[in-house]
């Protein structure tokens, strides 16, 4: 799972890995109120951007998709994983997002929590994680934009089996 994330920026340069390209989309739209407001919000949102990436994005979800792994292994992503959404199921006790707003970091967490239905990751024991997940799926902005990435998955699909 080589995959990088990219981003062609206007001068034609390539900006690259999530947290990056998040911090700069919210930072080209700053009405839109998805950036850190100062100092220790920005340290706050780089925070959670790099936990979501290392302890569930990279640590759990991504050995759960790699096909080459065995299910040993997988077990002990799943494993592994219980004790990062159990922090994280802490943090969101009593908490709508994990700033004061919504930010690109919960917009983040959502895609990555997301992957829960296609790994078979159960969100029921961590309800506080479970509810945040369920909330953020009626935000408009994040259904409108589960809706195109899935219609965008499909046609993948449909590629891949055609080929």
């Amino acid at each position: 799972l080589g995959m990088v994330p990219l981003m062609r920026l206007e001068d034609g340069s390539l900006l690259s890995e999530n947290a990056a390209i998040l911090q700069y989309i919210a930072g080209r739209y700053p009405d839109a109120g998805l950036g850190a407001r100062d100092d220790l919000e920005r340290a706050k949102l780089q925070q959670w951007l790099c936990f979501i990436g290392t302890e569930l994005h990279k640590a759990l979800f991504i050995p759960l998709f790699e096909k080459a792994l065995g299910e040993d292994a997988k077990q002990h992503a799943r494993d592994k994983g219980k004790s990062r959404l159990a922090y994280l199921n802490n943090y969101l006790t009593c908490r709508e997002f994990l700033l004061s707003r919504f930010t690109v970091a919960d917009a983040y967490l959502y895609t990555v929590l997301n992957w829960s239905m296609a790994t078979a990751v159960d969100l029921a024991p961590w309800p506080a994680v479970q509810s945040y997940f369920k909330r953020l799926q009626t935000r408009p902005s994040v259904a409108k934009a589960f809706k195109e990435e899935l219609a965008l998955y499909k046609a993948e699909q449909t590629r891949h089996q055609a080929a």
